[in-house]
């Protein structure tokens, strides 16, 4: 295999890049080796659903105990709204609220993390998140078909989305010249974008989708809509409202007392100076609260700070996804070169197909742990707190197999794939050169450890 100039991945040694990026190292693998990477990549799956147990169901538990403490804190937070820094604290407590609710919660436990607790709510077949997408229409586009065929081109719909071209074997249309823009809306309305894409347009429109179907999903997705807008745009702000009204209605007759006091006022004196005050209507409670926009400016910045914190976590949603599936390390392929796949050569796609973000515990926390998106790809059933224990072991195949492992810091691989969008608008472009054998170090990120595992039985 000739190279040219060496690039690092990620943080560690430099790395030989291939000069010509067909030479996938799926088809320079024997069938030999790749049975026998199907066989290691299967035990250790084995080994750790043996050692699963009440310290994982302990840690998503606490997980959603403590993400909700966090919403309630946020929502009371932005009661105080009005003010600066409680909206500050308010949007930025909400929006990471919404971040793990999705991420490290919804995302996993839909994909079956946690289905072998046998726990009825905690369930891939009950659960259901707060966003746009109905719980059974992502189940099918992402659990099935985007994990079944990860980046074989016609068949992955995750690929671009159906709306940007981010490889160059997918053929040109004049609509990509916009995609720099539609980006940058999508990163924004991720949620909605997701939720859309499910639907199948290209199904759609090749008449190869049953209208019935379609109704339901649209029926799905449009109940999902209101109540998303009902709770973060109506219900919410209207509470912020209501209490501070109430809030600053206890103020005001706590400074009519404190004045009546003040005067040494005698009840009938103090009623007599009431009804002056009403007559004249400048004093009155209403038309306090009115001039102080007691209900007003609580609903219209929490209204604002929702609208913040949903940004939030659209935009680092996307941030995440689009990092672990589009950077120029990850590999691509054709329907006819994955026909009579195996499960080991599965295994070698879902590998070559993901990129990795390094960084630490919490990085991995409010990423959903699909900062180790190769090992998420390897094993979508696996309690997302083990990416972090069985990525060593997952370089030394991939350095004994001669595979790339792809991964890299958060800069560098938002910005390949930005790069990416920004190139492939354009007609042409060519693949870029990928990444040789992982050479790097076996530990990444501060929070690996070797898991201590049973033997798979």
């Amino acid at each position: 295999m000739t190279t040219a100039a060496a690039q690092t991945n990620g943080s560690g040694p430099p790395l030989e890049q291939t000069t010509d990026p067909s030479e996938n190292p799926l088809h320079r693998l024997t069938d030999e080796q790749i049975e026998q990477i199907g066989k290691e990549f299967d035990e250790l799956h084995e080994q750790i659903k043996a050692d699963l147990g009440d310290r994982d169901a302990t840690y998503i538990r606490s997980m959603i105990a403590f993400q909700r403490r966090l919403a309630l804190i946020g929502r009371a937070e932005l009661i105080a709204s009005r003010w600066r820094l409680p909206w500050a604290l308010g949007a930025a407590t909400l929006g990471m609220s919404k971040i793990l609710e999705n991420m490290e919660i919804g995302h996993n436990v839909m994909h079956g993390q946690w289905d072998w607790m046998n726990d009825p709510v905690i369930n891939s077949r009950a659960w259901d998140w707060d966003t746009a997408s109905t719980a059974e229409a992502w189940r099918h586009s992402h659990n099935f078909i985007h994990h079944t065929y990860t980046n074989i081109i016609g068949k992955d719909r995750d690929l671009g989305y159906e709306i940007m071209r981010i490889d160059p074997a997918q053929k040109w249309y004049p609509f990509y010249l916009l995609q720099p823009f539609y980006n940058v809306l999508l990163s924004m309305l991720f949620e909605w974008g997701v939720a859309v894409h499910d639907l199948d347009f290209d199904a759609i429109r090749a008449g190869e989708k049953d209208l019935k179907q379609v109704r339901k999903e649209l029926k799905g997705i449009a109940g999902k809509a209101r109540a998303q807008i009902t709770k973060d745009y109506i219900a919410w702000p209207v509470i912020s409202g209501a209490v501070m009204t109430l809030v600053e209605l206890g103020v005001i007759a706590a400074k009519a007392r404190d004045e009546r006091a003040t005067q040494g006022l005698s009840r009938r004196a103090g009623r007599a100076l009431r009804k002056a005050r009403r007559r004249s209507g400048s004093d009155s409670v209403l038309s306090q609260l009115i001039a102080r926009r007691s209900f007003r400016e609580p609903f219209k910045r929490t209204l604002t700070a929702d609208v913040a914190a949903n940004l939030m976590r659209n935009v680092w949603s996307y941030a995440i996804i689009f990092c672990g599936h589009f950077p120029d390390q990850t590999y691509t392929f054709t329907q006819e070169e994955t026909e009579n796949e195996t499960r080991g050569g599965w295994y070698v796609r879902q590998l070559l197909g993901a990129a990795n973000i390094d960084g630490g515990p919490l990085f991995h926390v409010i990423s959903g742990n699909l900062g180790y998106q190769v090992e998420h790809h390897l094993y979508p059933d696996m309690p997302s707190t083990r990416y972090g224990e069985i990525a060593p072991k997952v370089r030394e195949i991939c350095e004994r197999y001669g595979l790339p492992y792809n991964t890299g810091p958060f800069h560098q691989q938002l910005g390949m794939v930005q790069r990416t969008i920004l190139r492939l608008a354009l007609p042409g472009g060519k693949a870029r050169p990928k990444p040789g054998p992982y050479t790097g170090p076996r530990y990444r990120g501060s929070g690996e450890r070797d898991a201590e595992l049973p033997e798979a039985a």
